[in-house]
């Protein structure tokens, strides 16, 4: 059996083998970058999506902020000192809701978020994220600021009041009153 034909039913080696098994690979390399590329952008779309939702929560939070200072009886006008105090207004006997719930913040996934105070009272918050926007622009009217923002923490959702007392200032970020806790 020394015919030099190899085993019965085999054929012998060929050039034709290697071809197949480097078109395999060159197709598990094809798929491999395509499923990289997807991910990435999927990141990206996820990201996204995340930004939209803190700028609506954000908003929602600087609108019911507003709400609360606008409902407090008489002329001295308060902001909450609790959050939870936006659900349920104490300062009414009956049921007065400035927010329908506290939102996790969007970037995080944690109910904690960063606030800015005056005093005791809550005039504003922000993310604690230390990402980048992936948004640098075309930020609606109250959120211009937000352009260039080196991170999430720099978009702060703080109330301004529609029209301040005489002699008070409107608390922000640039206030001498205001104080961003971070």
């Amino acid at each position: 059996m020394a015919s030099g034909r190899g085993l019965p039913g085999r054929r012998p080696p060929s050039g034709e083998s290697g071809f197949t098994l480097l078109g395999v690979l060159f197709l598990v390399t094809l798929l491999s970058q395509g499923l990289a590329a997807l991910g990435v952008v999927w990141e990206t779309a996820a990201k996204r999506e995340k930004e939209a939702q803190l700028l609506f929560v954000g908003d929602q939070y600087r609108r019911a902020l507003e709400s609360y200072y606008r409902a407090t009886p008489g002329t001295d006008k308060r902001y909450p000192r609790d959050l939870r105090h936006l659900l349920r207004d104490p300062r009414f006997p009956n049921t007065v809701r400035h927010l329908r719930r506290l939102h996790a913040d969007p970037m995080t996934g944690r109910e904690e978020w960063g606030l800015v105070q005056r005093g005791e009272e809550i005039t504003g918050l922000y993310s604690l994220s230390e990402q980048a926007p992936l948004k640098t622009g075309g930020f609606a009217k109250p959120y211009e600021a937000f352009a260039g923002s080196r991170s999430h923490r720099d978009w702060v959702f703080s109330a301004l009041p529609a029209a301040a007392p005489a002699g008070e200032k409107p608390p922000g970020r640039s206030s001498q009153e205001g104080a961003v806790k971070r």
